[in-house]
């Protein structure tokens, strides 16, 4: 496993830098291309592509991101997934372009093909159908008739998280997370939320008391867990839609006086690479985001090559990584 110095050797800062910025410090002065660097550097070190001598290929590719630099790196699930769809289209020796909503007026010339990373309002997707290219969707499905898409089956990957607390004998499990918006702009429960609600009522343990719903990044983690802790009803354990929002409740927890895991429990998604290095390690699913950009960048060489017609939706399947943010509730 990478350490903090192999992170900072790359993006070449000090390692309190890196330790201050993994832990979204935000009285931490540096710029946001720092930022990305340590972030990225830290994806970088998380997997390796095999050098290969290869002929160069003829197609050029545009990456079309649904989020700002900044959102980026508020929550590096994407920027994880851009990095391993970048280190796969380097690999093929395929020439790639960031397409932004900015850049749309002036955009690149002679595509072979889009990579759509992240999720889209209607006028976006008519955006990128206007390019007139073969288009892969990543993290998102809007039409599985027509378009080709990598997702995430998150049923099954919350049902893992939940199922790994009530093993360990949690009954008072919270759960924080933020609201979804579809292609056309509408606001709708997110589908962690969805799945941990209906489990827990099968199990005849949901309580309306431990749902809090905001935003997705440190700041309503950290406001919405000192609120479900000021609660009446306390829970054991609190899983968290993403592992940027695990960053806020460890640090309302800290300020509370209340010891994870000891106290409680939390358990995050997506696994980023600043996972790990929290203190203690963050319990989490994994979502292999290697995989996924991978597999976009062969669904789009298997359009461009067969020009096939048929669309194809494949599923990556997920896991728990079990690390010391869980624990048995102490009676």
């Amino acid at each position: 496993m990478a350490t903090i110095k192999d992170i900072a050797n790359l993006a070449n800062v000090s390692i309190t830098t890196v330790s201050r910025v993994l832990n979204y410090d935000e009285t931490l002065n540096v710029s946001p291309e720092t930022r990305r660097r340590v972030f990225e550097s830290a994806e970088d070190l998380s997997y390796v592509v095999a050098p290969k001598k290869k002929k160069k290929s003829k197609w050029r590719v545009g990456i079309y991101d649904s989020f700002s630099m900044e959102e980026e790196l508020v929550d590096t699930y994407y920027l994880s997934i851009r990095v391993a769809l970048e280190k796969k289209l380097i690999d093929k020796q395929i020439e790639f372009y960031r397409i932004d909503e900015e850049q749309n007026g002036n955009k690149p010339k002679n595509l072979d093909g889009i990579l759509a990373l992240g999720t889209f309002k209607k006028k976006d997707i008519e955006k990128i159908l206007d390019f007139g290219k073969p288009c892969i969707f990543v993290d998102s499905n809007p039409d599985p008739q027509y378009y080709d898409s990598v997702i995430i089956d998150f049923n099954s990957a919350t049902r893992k998280a939940l199922d790994h607390l009530i093993e360990l004998g949690h009954e008072f499990i919270g759960f924080i997370g933020g609201v979804e918006t579809d292609m056309y702009g509408n606001r709708f429960k997110d589908l962690r939320q969805d799945v941990f609600e209906k489990y827990l009522k099968e199990k005849n343990i949901f309580n309306e008391e431990l749902v809090k719903i905001g935003g997705y990044d440190p700041k309503d983690g950290y406001t919405n867990l000192r609120e479900m802790l000021a609660g009446k009803v306390k829970p054991t354990a609190v899983f968290v839609a993403n592992d940027t929002i695990a960053v806020g409740c460890y640090k309302a927890a800290f300020e509370l006086g209340v010891k994870i895991p000891e106290d409680l429990s939390i358990v995050g998604f997506n696994d980023v690479a600043t996972a790990k290095y929290m203190m203690p390690p963050l319990t989490t699913v994994k979502l292999y985001t290697e995989v996924m950009g991978e597999t976009a960048v062969d669904l789009l060489i298997d359009r461009l090559t067969t020009k096939r017609e048929v669309s194809k939706k494949i599923i990556i399947d997920t896991k728990l990584v079990i690390r010391e943010s869980s624990a048995k509730p102490q009676k």
